[in-house]
Protein backbone atom coordinates (compact mmCIF):
# COMPACT_ATOMS: atom_id res chain seq x y z
CA UNK A 1 0.00 0.00 0.00
CA UNK A 2 1.67 3.10 -0.93
CA UNK A 3 1.22 6.35 1.15
CA UNK A 4 2.81 9.13 -0.52
CA UNK A 5 3.55 13.17 0.09
CA UNK A 6 2.87 15.29 -2.37
CA UNK A 7 6.00 17.31 -2.71
CA UNK A 8 6.82 19.80 -5.58
CA UNK A 9 6.52 19.69 -9.61
CA UNK A 10 9.64 20.07 -11.31
CA UNK A 11 9.72 22.71 -14.47
CA UNK A 12 12.89 23.34 -16.45
CA UNK A 13 13.52 27.00 -16.90
CA UNK A 14 14.75 29.12 -20.11
CA UNK A 15 15.28 32.73 -18.35
CA UNK A 16 16.48 32.34 -14.66
CA UNK A 17 16.60 36.02 -13.59
CA UNK A 18 13.24 36.72 -14.42
CA UNK A 19 11.74 33.26 -13.50
CA UNK A 20 13.22 34.34 -10.04
CA UNK A 21 11.79 37.86 -10.24
CA UNK A 22 8.25 36.26 -10.78
CA UNK A 23 8.13 33.58 -8.09
CA UNK A 24 9.52 35.80 -5.94
CA UNK A 25 7.79 38.94 -6.22
CA UNK A 26 4.22 38.23 -8.56
CA UNK A 27 3.22 34.78 -6.57
CA UNK A 28 5.38 35.80 -3.49
CA UNK A 29 7.10 32.70 -2.77
CA UNK A 30 10.61 32.00 -1.50
CA UNK A 31 13.71 30.69 -1.91
CA UNK A 32 13.99 27.43 0.24
CA UNK A 33 17.26 25.70 -0.93
CA UNK A 34 19.66 26.29 -4.44
CA UNK A 35 22.37 23.86 -5.47
CA UNK A 36 24.53 23.64 -8.17
CA UNK A 37 25.66 21.09 -10.30
CA UNK A 38 28.04 20.24 -12.89
CA UNK A 39 27.12 17.24 -14.67
CA UNK A 40 23.64 16.10 -15.44
CA UNK A 41 21.28 14.24 -12.97
CA UNK A 42 21.34 10.60 -12.78
CA UNK A 43 18.04 9.88 -12.75
CA UNK A 44 17.53 13.10 -15.71
CA UNK A 45 15.86 15.47 -13.13
CA UNK A 46 17.60 18.38 -15.37
CA UNK A 47 15.57 16.60 -18.28
CA UNK A 48 18.69 14.69 -20.89
CA UNK A 49 21.01 17.32 -20.75
CA UNK A 50 24.68 16.38 -19.43
CA UNK A 51 25.51 20.16 -18.55
CA UNK A 52 26.18 22.00 -15.67
CA UNK A 53 22.25 22.93 -14.02
CA UNK A 54 21.18 23.99 -10.96
CA UNK A 55 18.34 23.37 -9.20
CA UNK A 56 16.44 25.88 -7.09
CA UNK A 57 13.31 24.79 -4.96
CA UNK A 58 10.83 27.75 -3.94
CA UNK A 59 7.62 28.53 -1.96
CA UNK A 60 5.01 29.92 0.53
CA UNK A 61 6.84 27.29 3.60
CA UNK A 62 9.12 24.53 4.33
CA UNK A 63 8.94 21.68 2.28
CA UNK A 64 7.91 19.34 5.15
CA UNK A 65 4.48 21.12 5.12
CA UNK A 66 4.24 23.01 1.75
CA UNK A 67 3.80 21.92 -2.18
CA UNK A 68 6.54 23.98 -3.38
CA UNK A 69 8.09 24.36 -7.22
CA UNK A 70 11.34 23.00 -8.04
CA UNK A 71 13.05 24.95 -11.12
CA UNK A 72 15.84 23.64 -13.01
CA UNK A 73 18.16 25.79 -14.88
CA UNK A 74 20.36 24.47 -17.53
CA UNK A 75 23.21 26.50 -18.68
CA UNK A 76 23.26 27.27 -22.11
CA UNK A 77 19.85 26.18 -22.87
CA UNK A 78 17.43 29.90 -23.43
CA UNK A 79 14.33 28.44 -25.06
CA UNK A 80 12.60 24.97 -24.77
CA UNK A 81 9.33 24.52 -27.19
CA UNK A 82 6.06 23.32 -24.82
CA UNK A 83 3.88 20.27 -25.44
CA UNK A 84 0.30 20.39 -24.76
CA UNK A 85 0.81 18.28 -21.49
CA UNK A 86 0.81 20.59 -18.56
CA UNK A 87 -2.22 22.87 -17.98
CA UNK A 88 -1.43 25.03 -14.75
CA UNK A 89 -1.11 25.06 -11.03
CA UNK A 90 -4.34 26.74 -8.73
CA UNK A 91 -2.89 28.95 -6.28
CA UNK A 92 -5.35 30.32 -3.57
CA UNK A 93 -4.61 33.70 -3.02
CA UNK A 94 -5.57 37.46 -3.39
CA UNK A 95 -1.88 39.03 -2.77
CA UNK A 96 -1.30 37.40 -5.98
CA UNK A 97 -2.99 39.31 -8.04
CA UNK A 98 -2.88 42.69 -6.14
CA UNK A 99 1.18 42.17 -6.93
CA UNK A 100 0.59 41.35 -10.07
CA UNK A 101 -1.12 44.25 -10.88
CA UNK A 102 1.39 46.49 -8.66
CA UNK A 103 4.02 45.01 -11.04
CA UNK A 104 2.40 45.24 -14.17
CA UNK A 105 2.28 41.37 -14.93
CA UNK A 106 0.25 40.15 -17.66
CA UNK A 107 -2.89 38.98 -16.24
CA UNK A 108 -6.01 37.11 -18.10
CA UNK A 109 -9.09 35.11 -17.72
CA UNK A 110 -10.44 31.96 -18.02
CA UNK A 111 -13.68 30.41 -16.41
CA UNK A 112 -13.54 33.77 -14.22
CA UNK A 113 -10.23 32.53 -12.72
CA UNK A 114 -7.09 34.86 -13.05
CA UNK A 115 -4.28 33.76 -15.35
CA UNK A 116 -0.82 34.38 -15.01
CA UNK A 117 2.35 33.12 -16.86
CA UNK A 118 5.59 32.00 -15.62
CA UNK A 119 8.68 32.65 -17.84
CA UNK A 120 8.25 30.05 -20.41
CA UNK A 121 4.69 30.28 -20.31
CA UNK A 122 3.91 27.89 -17.38
CA UNK A 123 0.34 28.73 -16.52
CA UNK A 124 -1.13 29.67 -12.78
CA UNK A 125 -4.29 30.26 -12.52
CA UNK A 126 -4.97 32.26 -9.27
CA UNK A 127 -8.20 32.12 -7.41
CA UNK A 128 -9.00 35.65 -6.01
CA UNK A 129 -9.79 34.81 -2.12
CA UNK A 130 -7.58 35.85 0.89
CA UNK A 131 -4.70 32.85 1.84
CA UNK A 132 -5.79 30.37 4.55
CA UNK A 133 -3.73 30.96 7.94
CA UNK A 134 -1.64 27.92 8.15
CA UNK A 135 -2.69 26.23 4.52
CA UNK A 136 -0.49 26.25 1.84
CA UNK A 137 -1.95 28.38 -0.63
CA UNK A 138 -0.95 25.93 -3.62
CA UNK A 139 -4.22 23.84 -4.02
CA UNK A 140 -3.45 21.44 -7.22
CA UNK A 141 -1.34 21.08 -10.56
CA UNK A 142 -3.24 20.07 -13.62
CA UNK A 143 -1.87 17.89 -16.38
CA UNK A 144 -3.24 16.46 -19.86
CA UNK A 145 -4.68 12.88 -20.33
CA UNK A 146 -5.37 11.73 -23.66
CA UNK A 147 -7.64 8.81 -21.84
CA UNK A 148 -9.31 9.53 -18.66
CA UNK A 149 -9.98 6.24 -17.20
CA UNK A 150 -6.65 5.01 -18.09
CA UNK A 151 -4.91 7.59 -15.90
CA UNK A 152 -7.60 6.93 -12.94
CA UNK A 153 -6.79 3.02 -13.42
CA UNK A 154 -3.14 4.05 -13.06
CA UNK A 155 -2.98 6.28 -10.42
CA UNK A 156 -5.75 4.46 -8.27
CA UNK A 157 -5.01 1.76 -9.02
CA UNK A 158 -1.75 0.96 -8.89
CA UNK A 159 -0.18 3.77 -6.77
CA UNK A 160 -3.02 4.32 -4.58
CA UNK A 161 -4.21 8.17 -4.74
CA UNK A 162 -7.69 8.56 -3.85
CA UNK A 163 -10.21 10.03 -6.51
CA UNK A 164 -11.30 13.47 -4.60
CA UNK A 165 -13.73 14.18 -7.51
CA UNK A 166 -14.92 13.21 -11.08
CA UNK A 167 -16.31 14.65 -13.40
CA UNK A 168 -16.50 13.40 -17.55
CA UNK A 169 -13.70 15.45 -18.01
CA UNK A 170 -11.81 15.67 -15.80
CA UNK A 171 -10.58 13.55 -11.84
CA UNK A 172 -9.07 15.32 -9.07
CA UNK A 173 -6.64 12.74 -6.93
CA UNK A 174 -4.66 13.20 -4.03
CA UNK A 175 -2.94 11.52 -1.08
CA UNK A 176 -4.53 13.01 1.74
CA UNK A 177 -6.80 15.73 2.58
CA UNK A 178 -4.47 18.39 3.82
CA UNK A 179 -2.02 18.08 0.81
CA UNK A 180 -1.98 19.67 -2.94
CA UNK A 181 -4.02 17.51 -5.15
CA UNK A 182 -3.80 16.17 -8.45
CA UNK A 183 -5.61 16.74 -11.43
CA UNK A 184 -5.61 15.79 -15.40
CA UNK A 185 -7.84 16.90 -17.97
CA UNK A 186 -8.69 15.07 -20.74
CA UNK A 187 -8.16 16.96 -24.07
CA UNK A 188 -9.03 13.92 -26.43
CA UNK A 189 -5.95 13.59 -27.86
CA UNK A 190 -2.43 12.29 -27.74
CA UNK A 191 0.18 14.32 -25.39
CA UNK A 192 2.50 15.81 -26.46
CA UNK A 193 5.53 16.90 -23.85
CA UNK A 194 7.93 18.54 -26.43
CA UNK A 195 10.91 19.84 -24.95
CA UNK A 196 9.49 21.61 -21.68
CA UNK A 197 7.57 18.70 -19.60
CA UNK A 198 7.48 18.33 -16.22
CA UNK A 199 7.41 16.28 -13.08
CA UNK A 200 5.80 15.33 -10.54
CA UNK A 201 7.32 14.18 -6.88
CA UNK A 202 5.64 12.45 -4.23
CA UNK A 203 7.53 11.20 -1.03
CA UNK A 204 7.13 7.36 0.44
CA UNK A 205 8.98 5.43 2.67
CA UNK A 206 11.97 3.94 1.78
CA UNK A 207 10.45 0.52 2.21
CA UNK A 208 7.61 0.96 0.07
CA UNK A 209 10.12 1.89 -2.86
CA UNK A 210 10.65 -1.98 -3.96
CA UNK A 211 7.17 -2.41 -3.22
CA UNK A 212 6.12 0.31 -6.07
CA UNK A 213 9.78 -0.62 -8.49
CA UNK A 214 7.45 -4.13 -8.66
CA UNK A 215 3.66 -3.07 -8.60
CA UNK A 216 4.81 -1.10 -11.93
CA UNK A 217 7.14 -4.19 -13.46
CA UNK A 218 4.29 -6.27 -13.49
CA UNK A 219 1.71 -4.36 -15.03
CA UNK A 220 3.72 -3.79 -17.25
CA UNK A 221 4.02 0.11 -16.77
CA UNK A 222 6.89 1.99 -17.49
CA UNK A 223 10.22 2.77 -15.50
CA UNK A 224 12.40 5.83 -16.54
CA UNK A 225 14.78 5.38 -13.61
CA UNK A 226 15.04 1.96 -11.19
CA UNK A 227 15.53 2.69 -7.98
CA UNK A 228 18.88 4.54 -7.48
CA UNK A 229 20.84 6.87 -4.97
CA UNK A 230 20.94 10.07 -5.89
CA UNK A 231 23.66 12.59 -4.14
CA UNK A 232 23.72 16.24 -3.49
CA UNK A 233 27.19 18.22 -2.27
CA UNK A 234 27.26 18.29 1.31
CA UNK A 235 23.96 17.32 1.54
CA UNK A 236 21.81 14.19 2.08
CA UNK A 237 21.41 11.40 -0.14
CA UNK A 238 17.86 10.54 -1.77
CA UNK A 239 16.36 7.39 -3.10
CA UNK A 240 14.49 8.09 -6.24
CA UNK A 241 12.64 5.72 -8.57
CA UNK A 242 11.15 7.58 -11.83
CA UNK A 243 8.25 6.53 -13.67
CA UNK A 244 6.34 7.30 -16.55
CA UNK A 245 2.51 7.03 -16.23
CA UNK A 246 0.45 5.60 -19.57
CA UNK A 247 0.54 9.53 -20.78
CA UNK A 248 4.28 9.55 -20.63
CA UNK A 249 3.80 11.95 -17.18
CA UNK A 250 6.84 11.71 -15.14
CA UNK A 251 6.44 11.07 -11.47
CA UNK A 252 9.59 10.72 -9.08
CA UNK A 253 9.09 8.99 -5.49
CA UNK A 254 11.61 9.90 -3.18
CA UNK A 255 12.50 8.41 0.26
CA UNK A 256 10.68 9.97 3.25
CA UNK A 257 13.78 9.56 5.37
CA UNK A 258 16.64 10.89 2.84
CA UNK A 259 14.54 13.63 1.46
CA UNK A 260 13.50 15.29 5.10
CA UNK A 261 16.77 15.48 5.72
CA UNK A 262 17.64 17.29 2.21
CA UNK A 263 15.21 19.20 2.33
CA UNK A 264 15.45 21.41 5.42
CA UNK A 265 15.50 24.82 4.04
CA UNK A 266 18.71 26.94 3.73
CA UNK A 267 17.24 30.83 3.48
CA UNK A 268 20.53 31.92 2.64
CA UNK A 269 19.97 29.99 -0.70
CA UNK A 270 18.51 33.45 -1.56
CA UNK A 271 21.60 35.12 -1.80
CA UNK A 272 23.17 32.13 -3.21
CA UNK A 273 20.63 32.19 -6.29
CA UNK A 274 21.03 35.78 -6.89
CA UNK A 275 24.70 35.70 -6.74
CA UNK A 276 24.94 33.08 -9.76
CA UNK A 277 21.97 34.94 -11.68
CA UNK A 278 24.80 37.95 -11.31
CA UNK A 279 27.87 35.45 -12.38
CA UNK A 280 25.75 33.92 -15.45
CA UNK A 281 26.61 36.20 -18.32
CA UNK A 282 23.52 34.62 -20.47
CA UNK A 283 20.86 35.37 -18.08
Amino acid sequence: MVTGRALHFVFKIPDRRLTAKFYREILGMKVLRHEEFSDGCEAACNGPYANRWSKTMIGYGPEDTHFVIELTYNYGIKNYETGNDFQGITIRSKDVIERARKNNWPMSEENGISVLQAPGGYKYFIINEPQVAGKDPVEKVSLSTSNLEKSISYWRDILNLKVYDQKDKTVLLGFADDQAKLEFKDIGVSVDHAKAYGRIAFAVPHAEQPEIQKKIKDSGHKILTDLITLETPGKASVRVIILADPDGHEICFVDEEGFRQLSVPDYPSEKILDRFIEKDPTN
